[in-house]
């Protein structure tokens, strides 16, 4: 895939991904991409070209209905990114947006996004 640029404004949202371990900064960013998840690298504050797993759909496992952009930066700290500007380069897609019928499902698909995404960033260092 060529990769593609998306930028906006860091938005509060419900905190799922702080409650599950994977905190996000979330995007409401419009975008014709297909739903699911990436990998790509995220300029935020002063965090450049770091490392992230980037998810773009409706995350219905938790009960939403917003459809969004939700940036998770690997080996980052949860801090307070809210209102600040974000701009991520996604990279390559990796697997399509699925609603999981548990909460212990959803996490064990994300933990497993979480390896692959480390061993495809290992094979571009």
């Amino acid at each position: 895939m060529k990769p593609v640029t998306l930028k906006g404004i860091v938005t509060r949202f419900k905190g799922n991904g702080r409650k599950l371990g994977y905190p996000t900064a979330n995007l409401t960013t419009k975008t014709d991409l297909k739903d699911g998840v990436y990998f790509g690298f995220a300029n935020l504050v002063t965090w450049t070209n770091h490392p992230a797993i980037i998810f773009i759909g409706t995350p219905t496992t938790v009960g939403d209905t917003d459809h969004r952009v939700e940036v998770y930066l690997l080996d980052i700290p949860d801090q307070d990114y809210y209102d600040q500007g974000l701009e991520v380069s996604l990279e390559t897609y990796h697997r399509p947006n699925q609603t999981f019928p548990n909460i212990k499902e959803l996490l064990k698909v994300m933990r497993a996004d979480e390896v692959s995404a480390r061993q495809w960033f290992n094979t571009r260092a």
